[in-house]
């Protein structure tokens, strides 16, 4: 349990460790330790949960796929429900090992959702003509889009999803 002391101590450390680098702030994640560059740690995680974010669209494609085998709609149930599982990952990884802030957890989320919320509808604006129109393989066409999607968490995620203003 901590004290009011510890709590004063801890703000401290959290303003002290949380200099803006490219519109990040909050405390170091323990990937500091490792990697010494928030802006490392955070394509770091990125690259992880592009993965884990792909892994969860390979695994929901072969699943709609059996379901409902031949049905070139699923395409739009895969991506959303490819988008909840990576989103829910990705934010726990991005919160717990790169930024390591405090309070606000679901106007983190809210904030984190909504800078995936424009690749999101974009996705489901240009994966599915390619898949249905252009007779490309879900997987494929989603691949080629994920360059698109880790661009724009990039720039999101860094300047605003876990941004908090500086207090001193």
């Amino acid at each position: 349990m901590s004290t009011p002391a510890d709590e004063t101590a801890d703000d401290a450390a959290t303003r002290a460790d949380g200099d803006e680098i490219a519109g990040m702030s909050g405390p170091d994640g323990p990937l500091l330790r490792l990697f010494r560059d928030r802006r490392v740690a955070f394509l770091f995680v990125g690259a992880v949960n592009t993965g884990i974010g792909f892994a969860w669209f390979v695994l929901f494609s072969f699943l709609f796929r059996m379901w409902w085998p031949g049905q070139d709609w699923i395409v739009f149930g895969i991506i959303v429900a490819a988008h909840v599982m990576s989103t829910l990952s990705a934010f726990v990884f991005y919160r717990r090992f790169v930024f390591r802030v405090r309070g606000h957890v679901w106007l983190d989320f809210a904030r984190f959702q909504l800078v995936y919320l424009g690749t999101f509808l974009l996705n489901l604006l240009v994966v599915p003509p390619m898949k249905i129109w252009l007779g490309w393989h879900e997987i494929v066409a989603q691949l080629l889009f994920t360059v698109v999607i880790a661009f724009a968490s990039w720039f999101g995620h860094s300047r605003f999803s876990f941004h908090r203003k500086d207090d001193r």
